[in-house]
């Protein structure tokens, strides 16, 4: 048996029985990164002699008797735009190479009270900019199915991982698709929770009205778990909420799927389209009712997300000035360290987008720009609040191609942008999406993308799991 492969119920119920240890487990992941990882890329930091120590405590709980947690004694990898206190947290940026995290993200304290084994941090694009990896300072991920191509981004190391067995799940966070287009395109299960249902605090702000971390795993059931355990409200977040649990429900026959015309369109390849319309007809043939549904302003989702983002980006990126933390580079005067730590420190994605943001928000600007998006936002909201009038959820695909090849897009910014066209609006509007393994085109998975109403996480993942 290769402990590595194993999911989150898998690895409880071999740990509660006795037929592994913690501490085999964790090794076995262990020498699955040493084995594979010099290949994929997927992770920047590893902390295997912190993540043993905790294994052997897990140990000795359940050798003596002591009931444990379903997370307990189980590794799991941090995307390294979280906090994990006494870890180097880089965000994948120059600025922050040698910054060591002060303090636990909220998420990673929960975690760490359920008794998980953090083994590493991992890769992804620079401050979570990009929808494939690539503009990581520390070098590119690959997809674990065709080390050619890209694994998506920008949690891209954290899908690696998962679907590398480098570990047994992950955590991530969506801006515009982050979690569910990697998931996508390495083939595992990406959950981008209602905004506000898990903690940001101790997450590295890009865009904070649209940032959510969320669970990365092998299984929707392993997802419906770490949900469990993240989610909830916190007092250092103010956009956090309690997010109220439901009685699950198994039954196909009353569900109404809602497909978004404007999605099934030119611009989706026809074998991803193919691969989609089959993963619905098997909710069909169970007796769901499936209903075309219009959102209108879906069109330009992605020119108010690309005003949007970079304005929140611009302001949130401002911290970072040579000064109070990471990189320093030395000057004649102030304005001088400032200028030549950002420009040495961050990369070209992060540079084009804190200009677009600044130019966005200036006098002048800020009404003929942001402020329409913020307008064209609450249609794009109320486009989906009309559709779950009369669906229960929608189902759409993550993305429009499976994985492309590394370097395909690097020159093409906005052929990159393209890649998140039907995740975007999701962030925008709040709600709560599940990306699910459904097909393959040759090697390369496809994902079904189900998109719930507000707060409906956990009915959304059931959906999933049928």
């Amino acid at each position: 048996m290769n402990l590595n492969q194993l999911t989150i119920i898998q690895a409880h119920q071999g740990l509660i029985k006795k037929e592994f240890t913690s501490q085999e487990l964790t090794e076995a992941v262990f020498d699955a990164i040493k084995k594979k990882d010099k290949d994929i890329h997927a992770y920047l930091t590893i902390t295997q002699d912190s993540a043993l120590k905790q294994a052997k405590k897990a140990d000795l709980k359940i050798k003596s008797g002591e009931e444990i947690g379903i997370l307990e004694g189980i590794p799991v990898a941090i995307k390294d735009n979280i906090l994990v206190k006494g870890v180097k947290c880089t965000a994948a940026s120059k600025i922050l190479a040698n910054y060591i995290a002060s303090y636990d993200a909220t998420v990673v304290k929960k975690l760490k009270a359920a008794g998980a084994i953090i083994i590493g941090k991992t890769n992804l694009d620079e401050f979570a900019m990009g929808s494939s990896t690539e503009n990581s300072a520390f070098g590119p991920t690959k997809n674990p199915n065709d080390l050619k191509r890209v694994p998506g981004g920008s949690s891209g190391g954290s899908a690696a991982a998962v679907k590398a067995d480098e570990c047994i799940y992950a955590l991530g966070s969506d801006t515009g698709g982050s979690i569910r287009q990697p998931a996508s395109f390495c083939g595992v299960v990406g959950l981008k929770p209602t905004y506000g249902a898990v903690s940001r605090y101790g997450l590295m702000a890009m865009a904070s009205s649209l940032d959510q971390i969320g669970p990365i795993t092998k299984t929707v059931e392993d997802c419906q778990i770490v949900f469990e355990a993240i989610k909830g409200q916190d007092g250092f977040d103010s956009t956090s909420l309690d997010v109220p649990s439901i009685a699950r429900n198994d039954k196909i026959k009353s569900l109404r799927i809602g497909l978004p015309k404007e999605y099934f369109i030119k611009g989706l390849d026809p074998e991803v389209e193919k691969i989609i319309r089959k993963a619905i007809s098997f909710y069909q043939k169970q007796g769901a009712e499936i209903t075309e549904v219009s959102l209108p302003h879906a069109e330009y989702a992605l020119a108010c997300y690309y005003i949007i983002m970079p304005s929140e980006v611009s302001a949130n990126l401002a911290r970072y000035d040579g000064i109070k933390y990471g990189l320093c580079e030395h000057g004649e005067n102030l304005l001088d360290v400032y200028l030549k730590s950002r420009q040495r420190g961050f990369g070209d994605e992060a540079r084009r987008r804190i200009m677009l943001g600044t130019y966005t928000l200036s006098a002048g600007y800020y009404d003929a720009y942001y402020l329409k998006a913020q307008k064209v936002r609450s249609l794009i909201k109320q486009d989906f609040d009309r559709a779950f009038e009369k669906v229960d959820v929608i189902m759409a695909p993550v993305a429009p191609t499976p994985a492309f090849k590394l370097g395909e897009k690097t020159a093409d910014p906005l052929q990159m942008y393209l890649s998140d066209i039907y995740t975007i609006s999701i962030n925008l509007a709040g709600l709560p999406a599940v990306s699910i393994p459904c097909g393959k085109m040759g090697d390369l998975p496809v994902g079904l993308q189900i998109i719930g109403d507000y707060f409906d996480d956990e009915k959304i993942l059931a959906i999933a799991g049928l």
